[in-house]
């Protein structure tokens, strides 16, 4: 082959790859498929890759290959450059480090070319004399190439050891060239690993306002709060498993890397909405509580019977017949009273007996700040101890439940790119039912994406497990699965989302992480309604 062909072959390489650096997501197989590639259109036998730290004036060793000693470091070999490897300083005592090569071909924004290190002068090579003696091994020629992106800014440098003859395979020195295809891979290089950083960069600070929003939800409730943190990563889980599973109606379905990213940021931003609820209402653990729990107006209401029934016994005399009549209803207003904060507190089911109960109470009597005789409970009160479920008001909950709607607006007015255009679908879709009863819009199952129906399944399994609600105890594992597999059977999550959640056991995957272990008890799955094992 001649020398043209040679050449040419090699720029043909040079353009493929710089395609393929302009595709790489991930730094370190960047930083390894740039070195990797010098030193294959060079047929070097050895590379480093130095990048730069302005702010520090320092290059830091990222990636070294030497084949004929079989060593590597760096990149996705899994074995980092060691702690005692220290970065290379471009000054020293404040003037210019021109005696290292590489700090040198930084400084200077020029190429080094030395065709041996053994009987070149002006660079100090005591650290590669070191090496080869330690390694028997013997550095000749050097290539050092600045990598220049396209702000002009040197950010690193690239230097490759010992060129072969690609006949003779001896050690000679990098020619005219090579040393041009070198100059030409690292301006590319340069700029592959700036936009790189840059997207990055991007990529962590979006990240880092979703993290805002959800520290400005939990600066107003630490409940919800928890829960913002809690179900990005029981979703992932969930999707995990299902992406792992070979079964069943769900065994197509395959996430990239990019998938992953989109279904996390969409966990994260899930509940952005709630940045609008009013706390009052996120954070009510009683029926009566507003601003504050309005009980105690009640026990002080209570007393004022007491004080009125003791009136009324004074004033009819003195009679063992009069005080056993006082002392009852001293007993009945005291049972009462505990019977109301009981009520306050909320249960899952409230039975009618006590919702009747409550009615009675409130038709009794007393005389109010004005001096009127009114009914001892306001229309309002009556309505929030009679909830039947929980401590909110139909009202209130419409409240809550708005949030979805805030956050699908929130979410769908952001110019999302490519990669992320599904995060509102995905977000917005956790409060829908597979039999389309659920909110806000509707939904059928059929109309859901996987990965709306996987995160709807985390929302409630985080909710029923919860420990930190103001309102109830976490459910142990088997009372949550119980209740999870009747919303299987009733059409409100997805049956087989809801079996790979079961069958990987990605329940007590997550139990593990977030419960306490009082709720982590032994599950039977025999016993979990509507559970499919086959799958």
């Amino acid at each position: 082959m001649s020398h043209q062909d040679t050449l040419q072959n090699r720029q043909e390489e040079l353009n493929a790859i710089g395609i393929a650096l302009s595709s790489e997501r991930d730094i370190n197989r960047l930083l390894e498929t740039i070195l990797v590639a010098a030193m294959r259109i060079t047929n070097a036998d050895a590379g480093t890759l130095y990048l730069l730290e302005p702010d520090k004036q320092e290059l830091t060793f990222e990636i070294m290959r030497t084949n004929s000693l079989g060593k590597a470091l760096g990149g996705t070999t899994g074995k980092p450059v060691p702690a005692s490897v220290f970065p290379i300083q471009l000054y020293k005592d404040g003037e210019p480090n021109n005696s290292m090569v590489v700090a040198h071909a930084a400084l200077s924004g020029k190429t080094v070319n030395i065709p041996d290190a053994y009987k070149a002068e002006g660079f100090d090579f005591t650290g590669t004399k070191g090496f080869d003696k330690k390694n028997g091994y013997r550095s000749t020629s050097f290539l050092a190439v600045p990598m220049r992106n396209h702000e002009n800014e040197i950010i690193g440098v690239l230097q490759l050891i010992n060129a072969q003859d690609l006949k003779s395979g001896a050690i000679v020195a990098f020619s005219r060239d090579e040393q041009r295809l070198l100059e030409s891979l690292s301006s590319q290089a340069a700029i592959a690993l700036t936009n790189r950083r840059l997207i990055q960069q991007m990529e962590d600070l979006f990240e880092s306002f979703v993290g805002l929003i959800n520290t400005a939800i939990d600066d107003k409730s630490p409940y919800t709060g928890g829960h913002c943190e809690r179900v990005p990563v029981l979703t992932m889980m969930l999707a995990e498993a299902v992406n792992r599973t070979r079964q069943g109606a769900l065994k197509d379905f395959v996430m990239t890397e990019r998938d992953r990213y989109e279904l996390k940021i969409a966990g994260l931003l899930h509940d952005c909405g709630k940045i609008t609820t009013p706390v009052h209402v996120v954070d009510k653990s009683t029926k009566l509580e507003t601003i504050f729990d309005r009980i105690h107006l009640i026990d002080t209401r209570f007393e004022v019977l007491k004080r009125d029934a003791e009136i009324s016994m004074l004033r009819k005399g003195d009679d063992s017949a009069i005080r056993a009549e006082y002392a009852a209803r001293i007993q009945q207003l005291d049972s009462d009273r505990e019977f109301l904060r009981h009520c306050n507190v909320g249960s899952e089911k409230m039975e009618a007996a006590d919702q009747e109960r409550v009615q009675r109470i409130a038709q009794y009597q007393w005389r109010n700040e004005a001096g009127e005789m009114v009914n001892f409970l306001t229309a309002e009160e009556l309505g929030n101890l009679n909830i039947r479920a929980g401590t909110l008001t139909e009202a209130e909950r419409q409240i809550i439940n708005h949030h979805i709607d805030i956050t699908i607006k929130m979410l769908e007015s952001l110019p999302w790119p490519r990669h992320l255009r599904r995060v509102p679908e995905y977000a917005g879709g956790h409060h829908e039912r597979m039999d389309g009863k659920g909110y806000p819009r509707g939904l059928k199952r059929e109309q859901m994406s996987v990965q709306a129906r996987v995160m709807g399944i985390a929302d409630i399994f985080e909710a029923l497990t919860a420990k930190d609600r103001p309102y109830k105890r976490g459910k142990t594992l088997t009372e949550s699965l119980a209740i999870l597999g009747m919303f299987k059977e009733n059409g409100h999550i997805d049956p087989d989302l809801f079996d790979v959640f079961v069958r990987e056991k990605v329940y007590l995957q997550y139990a593990k992480q977030f419960l306490d272990p009082d709720q982590i008890d032994e599950v039977d799955v025999s016993r979990i309604p509507g559970y499919t094992q086959a799958g």
